[in-house]
């Protein structure tokens, strides 16, 4: 079974992908960025600032999924600045305290050069 998932209360996509793919027992977030989900706008701001919305809307997206970040077995963390590692792992573990999925950070050039960070991940969560 694969089932494509497009919250409503998520940022839209700006582009020609599903915001999270549910395969099997798998569910697969897309990459999120700063964007405001309410105005679909992005939301600058310090890195710790920026991961807050990001991880919120990945949050979100998770919940419509029938998931939680306490689901996350992997993340995939991109920083356009590796400078902002440290604090950008402040508010990271705020979210995921104790769970401590797999992850990977790099940094990165992205195609919107204003944007400090974006975040996908892959959560575990048998399908009911």
């Amino acid at each position: 079974m694969i089932e494509r998932i497009y919250p409503n209360d998520t940022p839209k996509p700006r582009g020609p992908y599903s915001p999270a793919v549910r395969a099997g027992d798998f569910i697969y977030v897309s990459g999120q960025g700063p964007i405001n989900p309410e105005t679909n706008e992005f939301s600058y701001g310090d890195i710790q600032h920026e991961t807050r919305v990001t991880l919120n809307n990945v949050k979100r997206i998770l919940e419509a999924a029938g998931a939680s970040l306490s689901d996350v077995v992997k993340c995939a963390v991109f920083l356009r600045d590796g400078r902002d590692f440290d604090q950008m792992n402040v508010v990271y573990a705020e979210f995921f305290g104790d769970t401590r999925p797999a992850r990977t950070t790099v940094e990165a050039k992205f195609a919107n050069p204003l944007m400090k960070v974006e975040i996908d991940c892959v959560a575990y969560k048998p399908a009911s």
